[in-house]
């Protein structure tokens, strides 16, 4: 994922809402969301190229999440993928603080990344570009290729529209998908300096990435209500054309 919006024990009706993006390379294979053949407990989709996960969530209520963090003056050409970080959290029953506290230990062979862990009652955040394993407070929260609720245009601007859906009392998944569509770029001004160039950076500012051969190939909103059940939808993207596929899946939490 590289935009991951949600809302963590903030409204009436649900525990957890979240609606997030997937940026990655047009080439690059994938499998659409899904139980997992190998690991039935796992619903999330696949990195057909190495075999992790951007996104995830089990039956028993187990979430992760990773963004990338954008550092191209620190890329390692050989390091290992981050997506099994993802699915590493979703195969174990380890508890998601002690879990990170690992992943400090490996921070440092890995290209930068965000990741989230946890479950419906608590979330845990790290960045292998800082220090620590830090609780997130409930509330919302925006995470996109900087640390969390680092106040980029995307971020702000989808933190903005997420607080506005959650003032009515049933949340209509179309809307968030709606949210996670806007292709606005962000004005020259607002842009953070990542070491990409304006141009790039500019290409790379909205909600929703659009180029020739990068940009965003999935959207996933996911639902948890106080009572357990769980919607989880993933909306796949044509890349030539912006038409999309849904696949949507309902469970109760075990």
């Amino acid at each position: 994922m590289c935009l991951i919006l949600f809302s963590h024990h903030n409204h009436p009706n649900y525990k957890l809402v979240v609606a997030a993006n997937r940026d990655e390379f047009y080439q690059r294979p994938t499998e659409q969301a899904d139980f997992w053949e190998e690991a039935p407990m796992i619903l999330a989709g696949k990195d057909a190229e190495a075999g992790g996960t951007w996104m995830g969530i089990t039956k028993k209520g187990r979430i992760s999440m990773l963004t990338n963090y954008r550092d191209l003056s620190n890329i390692k050409e050989n390091a290992p993928s981050r997506g099994h970080l993802v699915s590493g959290f979703l195969k174990t029953e380890q508890q998601a603080a002690d879990y990170l506290h690992h992943l400090e230990t490996t921070g440092s062979q890995y290209n930068g990344y965000n990741i989230i862990c946890g479950d419906i009652d608590h979330l845990y955040y790290y960045g292998n570009h800082q220090q620590g394993v830090h609780s997130i407070p409930n509330g919302i929260h925006g995470l996109s290729n900087a640390f969390l609720d680092t106040p980029w245009p995307k971020v702000e601007k989808g933190k903005q529209g997420l607080s506005t859906l959650l003032n009515n009392e049933t949340i209509d998944p179309e809307s968030l998908f709606e949210l996670l569509y806007n292709d606005k770029e962000a004005p020259g001004n607002e842009l953070p300096d990542t070491g990409v160039g304006m141009e790039k950076e500019k290409m790379l500012s909205p909600m929703f990435i659009k180029s020739p051969n990068y940009g965003s190939r999935c959207s996933t909103v996911l639902l948890v209500d106080q009572n357990g059940q769980v919607f989880f939808a993933e909306r796949t993207y044509d890349t030539l054309d912006f038409s999309y596929v849904t696949k949507t899946f309902g469970f109760k939490l075990e």
